[in-house]
């Protein structure tokens, strides 16, 4: 018994060839491409009539200009195909719009170009959804903290089991991967909630897992294994979606509080003794070069991670924000 996955969102076209070379259960190779190109993505949203941002691919910084005019301020800029909010920056003027061309162009893969969107302002949320043979389960949402504007920096995420919010976004999710003719995975649905939260819009559509281990929050709250799901979807087994648990759990991701040379990176000893902090990881230590936006992205500003886990959501981030005070970043 063999299968092809991947959690990687540069490899997808890549598990996709694969898995039809070897004749197990994955994604079409044109399924593939739709969900790494956000323009492609779009089309198809809109072609099935899934609500989604207003969105113009250019190639030069003129197209963008006439982009954002068409679509009227503010607008997003970003790479067609990224991940991370890499290269992601809103514009709310045309003197803002030149930065951020060339912030997307920079991270922009060749090819792909560069995409103007309608800003969407409204809580931003994503959908873990687990599809086997076409039919789609959404499993878990998955609610997001994002940094000062204009960058659209993860700064961290929670998922409660039994969400009610899944009842909005789960159907408008399905209905996305039912439009890039995802068949077999794992994925990780983005989209922002208008109209004071009660409309979803589509972001994106993510063909493989969550990152900033959203997985394993789903595991932590659900008891639901996405991982465990995938592999068992590649090998065309029925993946096991039973809930098992019923808490929360959230991640914060601590950046940097400047661009600059780390010089510290320590917690008060007594945060690891607390019962809810179910991990506390250091991605830098002193010595470490780190680098905000606009000069570097998530790679080069986090500088650690913390899980939560307790009984809902907000005891989660109520945690997370008090063990914010108990750690010691700074740079020279």
């Amino acid at each position: 018994m063999s299968g092809v996955l991947t959690w990687d969102e540069y490899a997808q076209h890549s598990a996709a060839r694969l898995a039809a070379a070897f004749g197990t259960f994955g994604n079409s190779e044109a399924t593939a491409a739709t969900c790494r190109n956000k323009a492609a993505s779009r089309a198809a949203f809109a072609a099935a009539g899934v609500p989604s941002a207003a969105s113009i691919r250019v190639d030069t910084l003129d197209q963008a200009l006439a982009a954002a005019e068409s679509i009227g301020y503010p607008v997003v800029v970003k790479p067609a195909a990224g991940a991370g909010s890499i290269g992601v920056r809103r514009a709310d003027g045309s003197s803002d719009l030149a930065d951020a061309y060339a912030r997307a162009t920079a991270h922009a893969d060749d090819g792909f170009g560069v995409l103007v969107e309608e800003h969407l302002d409204g809580p931003e949320v994503s959908v873990e959804c687990v599809t086997a043979l076409g039919v789609t389960m959404p499993v878990a949402v998955t609610r997001k903290s994002l940094g000062p504007a204009p960058y659209f920096e993860e700064t961290g995420h929670s998922v409660e089991a039994r969400d009610p919010l899944l009842a909005l976004v789960g159907p408008v999710a399905v209905q996305a991967l039912d439009a890039v003719g995802f068949a077999n995975g794992v994925s990780h649905v983005e989209m922002r909630l208008v109209d004071g939260g009660s409309t979803p819009r589509l972001i994106e559509v993510n063909g493989r897992l969550g990152g900033d281990l959203i997985p394993h929050l789903v595991r932590e709250a659900t008891g639901i294994d996405l991982p465990l799901a995938a592999a068992d979807i590649a090998l065309g087994l029925q993946p096991d979606l039973t809930a098992t648990r019923r808490r929360a759990a959230a991640i914060h991701m601590a950046y940097a509080p400047a661009t600059g040379g780390l010089t510290r990176a320590t917690a008060n000893p007594a945060l690891h003794e607390q019962p809810w902090l179910e991990r506390l990881v250091w991605e830098k230590q002193s010595g470490d070069h780190v680098a905000l936006p606009p000069a570097g992205d998530l790679g080069t500003a986090r500088v650690a991670h913390l899980v939560a886990t307790a009984a809902t959501a907000e005891i989660c981030l109520q945690h997370l924000a008090d063990a914010a005070h108990h750690l010691d970043v700074t740079v020279d």
